[in-house]
């Protein structure tokens, strides 16, 4: 079960390029962020019920091996459950790689948060790393480096509501992938 857990998470972590390979074949397609996160989230639900029925004991090569997998399925897979949320909270975010709509900004990294999606990456590495060392305060510094890094831009109408949501998701996102490499750890 630890070797299909570990598969899994490798899966999750490869999806978002495959995401983009399926971007490119199709053109812009709207739900192909959403399906990505819903595939991602139960592959992960799917990698700790592996993870966590495993019950034989697992070698520190095999610890160090989840432990790397669950960090590149955080840092990937989080960018599709991050828009994931935003979608259905609202906010629309132009994907990678499409043209911005009409009277929208000329870059989808020009509107209120700009360089989002790699502090985004950065977040996720930092929180699934403080995590898996057991260092869980970590998250605190995380989370107050990033809020006082971000206050300026944060009164850009919508600016809070898109930080609040993709924050969280993607907090949350990496705090779930630290507990399947826990798990797989233990």
């Amino acid at each position: 079960m630890t070797v299909t857990a570990i598969t899994l998470l490798v899966v999750i972590a490869a999806l978002p390029g495959a995401a983009m390979a399926v971007h490119r074949r199709l053109g812009n397609r709207k739900w192909l962020d959403p399906a990505s996160g819903v595939i991602s989230l139960l592959l992960a639900a799917a990698a700790a019920l592996c993870a966590w029925s495993g019950n034989a004991p697992t070698t520190e090569a095999v610890s160090v091996i989840g432990s790397l997998a669950a960090a590149a399925a955080a840092v990937t897979a989080g960018g599709a459950i991050v828009r994931s949320v935003l979608i259905a909270g609202g906010v629309t975010t132009a994907p990678v790689g499409t043209t911005p709509p009409a009277g929208g900004p000329a870059d989808p990294e020009s509107g209120p948060l700009r360089g989002g999606r790699v502090i985004g990456y950065l977040e996720r590495l930092a929180v699934v790393g403080t995590l898996l060392l057991g260092w869980p305060e970590g998250l605190a510094i995380i989370l107050a480096v990033k809020s006082l890094a971000r206050f300026p831009e944060l009164r850009a109408p919508h600016a809070s509501e898109q930080f609040i949501m993709g924050t969280f998701a993607s907090v949350l996102w990496a705090c779930g992938m630290a507990g399947v490499g826990h798990l797989l750890a233990v």
